[in-house]
């Protein structure tokens, strides 16, 4: 129960703040295309309860990756519905790779205020939290980054690929919308290919943006995961 009240302590705050941030960013993109949709069903907001989605949050919780409820997009009113909805999908990725680097950024922060104080201090229990939550955060909005890029459709970069795509090809790719949630599923849990490609692209990534502190991000995510 400890360690779950600890792994919890550590994973909401950033987790939330990632799938949030993903979907607003698509919604506020949308409308300054011209679909208001999100904003008029209340989707336009920080309120993480707007758009969690509970099984995507359990998800992230306990795989360390997962989703929220998509947040609506009239492709209808948007002023060129096939090229504008690119940027649109691009923005919840985008968003997700700015949070990480600034997760980056914080990391490095936390790492140089805890070196001014002695070992033992007080002050390092109330810092080393962040630099927890910092190195998670890293590591979950590369995930959502990367993995909402995916070429497969609902997913984002399924969406850019239907949108650069001759119109063709694009219908054709529309088509696996619907069953793309379980071609995606089977990759992940029916194939090797988290293990052999997506895992390591990820972990590349974050060791990209933490640098020397890669050390802390991979204590952080055993700490979670492997305990």
């Amino acid at each position: 129960m400890e360690h779950l009240l600890l792994k919890v302590s550590i994973m909401l705050v950033p987790a939330l703040l990632a799938v949030t941030l993903h979907e607003v960013a698509h919604g506020y993109i949308a409308e300054k295309f011209g679909d208001p949709t999100a904003r008029l069903l209340g989707r336009l907001t920080l309120n993480p309860l707007k758009h969690l989605d509970p099984i995507g949050t359990i998800a992230l919780l306990v795989f360390g990756f997962g989703w929220a409820r998509p947040v609506p997009v009239n492709a209808n009113n948007l002023r060129n519905a096939k090229k504008d909805m690119i940027w649109v999908a691009l923005a919840g990725p985008t968003a997700n790779l700015l949070l990480a680097l600034f997760c980056a950024l914080l990391l490095r922060v936390v790492v140089y205020i805890a070196a001014t104080f002695p070992e033992g201090s007080q002050m390092l229990t109330m810092i080393e939290p962040i630099g927890l939550m910092a190195a998670f955060g890293l590591y979950i909005n590369v995930i959502l980054c990367l993995f909402n890029l995916m070429p497969i459709p609902p997913l984002d970069g399924g969406r850019v690929l239907v949108g650069v795509l001759p119109e063709r090809q694009s219908q054709m790719l529309r088509k696996v919308e619907p069953f793309g949630m379980l071609v995606i599923l089977f990759l992940v849990f029916g194939t090797s290919i988290w293990r052999t490609t997506f895992g390591p692209a990820v972990h590349h990534v974050v060791g990209m943006m933490a640098g020397s502190h890669m050390n802390i991000v991979e204590q952080t995510m055993r700490l979670l995961f492997y305990r």
